[in-house]
């Protein structure tokens, strides 16, 4: 019998049929199965998930672009701006790695409340970064877009994710998930914030989250919810399904006394001892 001119390719390593329309399923279900066996493999139990603007700048970044502007270079006004908003990368990476040198205190062999952010630049740069400098694992979890989203630095090599589906990686930001902190950001944040609060509302979330809205001026400007209230759409009860902050000590406080009472039953770890 002579040679074959052709050799069948095993259906899992046809990359023409993985990338079809017929496997959607099996893309879908990977996004699922290989993040699981990695965060068992990495023993990670739970997290806390900072949300927030891809575009906010770093207060160096910020910096020179206000020095460049201001020898002609560039749009001073535009400059400023981003100066001024530069304190919430700063702020975001200051909480991150206060949060993650107080999860390292926890007794136990698992990792509890590990910082995870989208992955891209921006606030979750300085989420990563600030539990990077902590000396901590954190987690990215990247989306492909077009535009901004590339993964950054800071992350934890082996907790570095890059998505194709909006709704696995939003999974995966739910699931583990102990507390959420929202700082300002724009339509991806926005929808975010809504999910997770959906969500906590109806009970799809069973399990006790904290939940943070950072930076009073900023929200106040954009969500107005006492129309809800007043329409009925919302109950008054439904804006205790998150806090109010406008400081790392009080966002700090917060959330980790939050989690010693709700999962770790016993007093807060005093750092400053």
């Amino acid at each position: 019998m002579g040679d074959s001119r052709f050799q069948a390719i095993k259906a899992y390593k046809n990359e023409a049929f993985l990338n079809s329309r017929h496997a959607r399923t099996l893309r879908i279900l990977a996004e699922y199965l290989e993040p699981a066996s990695r965060f068992e493999e990495l023993r990670i139990r739970d997290t806390i998930v900072v949300f927030g603007s891809a575009r906010t700048p770093s207060r160096e970044q910020a910096q020179a672009e206000l020095e460049a502007a201001e020898r002609g270079e560039g749009d001073l006004v535009q400059a400023k701006r981003r100066m001024k908003a530069s304190r919430f990368y700063e702020e975001t990476r200051e909480l991150s790695s206060r949060l993650t040198r107080w999860s390292k205190t926890l007794e136990g062999t698992e990792r509890r409340f590990v910082i995870c952010s989208g992955g891209g630049p921006g606030i979750m740069e300085a989420a990563n970064r600030g539990a990077s400098e902590a000396k901590g694992e954190n987690i990215g979890l990247n989306i492909s877009l077009p535009f901004e989203q590339n993964d950054n630095p800071y992350i934890t090599r082996r907790l570095s994710f890059e998505f194709h589906y909006f709704f696995m990686r939003k999974f995966w930001f739910s699931y583990l998930a102990k507390a959420f902190v929202i700082m300002p950001g724009g339509f991806g944040t926005l929808d975010e914030f809504m999910e997770v609060l959906t969500l906590v509302q109806t009970l799809k979330i069973r399990k006790k989250c904290a939940v943070v809205l950072y930076g009073s001026e900023y929200w106040d400007a954009i969500l107005n919810f006492e129309p809800m209230i007043e329409m009925g759409t919302i109950s008054p009860e439904d804006l205790a399904l998150f806090h109010r902050s406008d400081s790392v000590d009080d966002t700090f406080d917060y959330i980790t006394t939050w989690l010693n009472e709700k999962e770790l039953g016993e007093p807060a770890v005093d750092l400053a001892k």
